[in-house]
């Protein structure tokens, strides 16, 4: 048994196997979920798990060169927009319109849904390496 970290099978193996330039959607619980990409579900309850303890959890295990958000979290949701402005200094965070970023979601690797209930909690997170 895995002594700490990221303790769901199905998330730890899929992180294992993701390489340079990878994408990861870490998406709230209303975020259209594309055909294509693997998915793992977190979601239990509204709220639970919340998008801010996911993209931590994540951050810890993976290396992340870059990031891409909905310009529409900075007025819809100031707190996911400062956790991501935090989290990725310009100019590692990108914003697009959400249209644009459920366009981008369609190419991700691995899409990792969180029970989150407030809007435009999102993020795809470009993995890079750790040398």
């Amino acid at each position: 048994m895995k002594r700490g970290g990221i303790l769901n099978r199905h998330l730890a193996g899929a992180l294992a196997e993701l390489g340079h330039g990878d994408r990861v959607l870490v998406c709230d619980a209303g975020m259209p979920i594309p055909a294509g990409p693997r998915v793992v579900d977190l979601a239990f309850r509204a709220g639970v798990p919340s998008f801010a303890e996911v993209l931590d959890g994540l951050l810890t295990e993976l290396v992340v060169e870059g990031a891409t958000a909905a310009t529409e979290v900075r007025e819809a949701n100031p707190g996911a927009a400062k956790l991501l402005a935090g989290h990725f200094p310009d100019p590692a965070l990108v914003l697009v319109p959400h249209e644009r970023l459920k366009e981008l979601s369609a190419g991700a690797r691995l899409i990792v849904r969180t029970g989150e209930a407030r809007p435009y909690a999102n993020v795809l997170l470009r993995c890079g390496v750790f040398f």
